[in-house]
Order: C-alpha cells, then sequence, then structure tokens
C-alpha cells in the first residue's frame, strides 16, 4: 500500500461534532477494510478542551450506536494540519473561516470543505453543535450519513 489519504475532522471545541466523526469513519473504514488506506484524526479550533475526552453526552449517544469514542483527546488544530492531511473536514461555517484563516496565503483552501457537503440531505450546511443545541441524536444521524457518503467519495 501507498501513502494512506489522510483526513481531519475539525469542529469548535474537539468534544462533540469532530471526534464523533473521527470515530464513525474509523469504523466505516474498518467494516471496507480500508483502515490500512487512511489516516484519520480530529481537531479542534479553539484550545479549551486539549487533552480532554470527548463530552460524556457524545460519548454515550456513540456508545448506544457501538461507537468508542473514550481513547481520544481533544486537540487544536495548527497551522502545520493543514499541510499534512490531504482532507480537513469541518462541521460549520465558523470553522470554515477559522481554518481558513491558518491558511494565509490561501495554499490549503481547497482542502478545507464542509462535511455537509457529502450529506445527501445538506439542510444549510452546518453539523449543529449538540454542546449548546443539544439534539446528540439528531447529530449523530447526520454525522453517520455524512462520513459514509465522505468515505465513498474518498475510497480507491
Amino acid at each position: 500500500m501507498g501513502v494512506p489519504t489522510r483526513v481531519l475532522f475539525v469542529c469548535l471545541g474537539n468534544i462533540c461534532r469532530s471526534p464523533l466523526a473521527e470515530g464513525l469513519m474509523r469504523r466505516h473504514l474498518e467494516a471496507q477494510g480500508l483502515s490500512d488506506a487512511f489516516e484519520i484524526d480530529s481537531a479542534g479550533t479553539g484550545a479549551w478542551h486539549v487533552g480532554e475526552a470527548p463530552d460524556r453526552r457524545m460519548r454515550q449517544t456513540a456508545r448506544g450506536h457501538g461507537v468508542d469514542l473514550d481513547h481520544l483527546r481533544g486537540r487544536q488544530i495548527t497551522a502545520a494540519d493543514l499541510e499534512r492531511f490531504d482532507h480537513i473536514i469541518v462541521m460549520d461555517h465558523e470553522n470554515l473561516a477559522n481554518v481558513r484563516r491558518l491558511d494565509r496565503a490561501g495554499r490549503y483552501h481547497d482542502r478545507v470543505r464542509l462535511l455537509r457537503d457529502y450529506d445527501p440531505t445538506p439542510g444549510d450546511g452546518a453539523v449543529p453543535d449538540p454542546y449548546y443545541e443539544g439534539g446528540f441524536e439528531g447529530v449523530y444521524a447526520i454525522v453517520e450519513r455524512s462520513t459514509r457518503a465522505l468515505l465513498e467519495a474518498l475510497a480507491p
């Protein structure tokens, strides 16, 4: 196998949406026997939760669907991530703007996309933040179908 395709999921604090996307993408890859073809990670645009486990409510929701997020820890995206990852998948328009601000020269803007660009029913393009808005099950459904569609778009 060659160099893996590197995908980074990004949300605000890296404790709800992006760790869920990381966990679901890993599960989809494993189910299709593609784990070795991809490198998956997640990060937040802010540093508030660096080193922390994902939000208890998100872990509980994911666990109810057979996805374990307990081993994940929050981290903040860096400018180096823009070069390292082939695809940087963000959860909402604010995340998109914040990540693109890290790339002042605009060299990597084409690598940054909204997760819901892959959603068969994209709505307003944003994955709602359940930390503030609640709706963990609804967010799970959005992220599950969107990561599945993303993998279909990226799979070799």
